[in-house]
């Protein structure tokens, strides 16, 4: 399986940071990084500016702005367009996956689609760095909470690389719905272990191993 980091929001601290370094294996600055704005066009509340900050460095969630040898954009919904053995090049080169928020459903449907989900499990190398949905896309189930976008299949079903999930935004000034006791409620709809996690706080993956980075708060549910 491939590297994660699943983040609430971005690289947002140093042991964050750290994380990453150490699922590259190599600086930052060593590292070549594709970023995939689909998420953010996906919601009910989605506006063209969201997608431009996170490819921009502009967002409040640093992804694209941590010093890469280089950044590429890769759109989901443009691959079925392409030769598909040229986009596949591209992310066999790339050292890392920077995967935007928005809406973890319409994002599960475009890596199905494009046929970046069938990839996946042979980028060994690469490490996937989600944000928000980003992170939520990879679990089993995002609960009928996190709905926006509904996709042809009509359910909550994510891409269940990973077998547990998340619940973002824990306690965020912006979220003010997000509170512990939301997320236990939430939890006791999710089969599985579930974690709720806040801004500061990612959910690292490497060779089975899951360990949770944070300078916040964060809860196994």
């Amino acid at each position: 399986m491939m590297k994660l980091l699943l983040t609430d929001s971005g690289i947002k601290n140093a042991i964050i940071r750290d994380a990453l370094v150490d699922l590259l294996g190599k600086p930052i600055a060593e590292s070549s990084a594709l970023c995939i704005p689909t998420a953010g066009y996906g919601g009910p509340g989605a506006d063209p500016g969201g997608p431009w900050r996170f490819v921009s460095g502009r967002s409040p969630s640093p992804m694209t702005e941590l010093g890469w040898k280089s950044v590429g954009l890769l759109e989901l919904t443009a691959l079925p367009s392409i030769d598909e053995a040229r986009w596949v090049s591209w992310v066999r080169e790339a050292d890392a996956l920077l995967v935007n928020g928005g809406d973890a459903l319409y994002l599960a449907y475009w890596m199905r689609e494009s046929g970046l989900v069938e990839l996946l499990p042979s980028l060994r190398d690469t490490v996937y760095v989600g944000l928000s949905a980003g992170s939520m896309v990879m679990t089993p189930h995002i609960g009928e909470d996190f709905v926006g976008w509904r996709p042809p299949t009509g359910d909550d079903s994510t891409l269940g690389v990973v077998d547990f999930s998340i619940f973002p935004h824990l306690d965020h000034p912006d979220c003010p719905e997000n509170t512990l006791a939301a997320a236990e409620q939430w939890a006791a709809g999710i089969a599985g272990r579930a974690y709720a996690i806040d801004e500061q706080t990612a959910i690292k993956v490497a060779d089975g191993a899951v360990e949770v980075v944070s300078e916040g708060h964060w809860k196994l549910l």
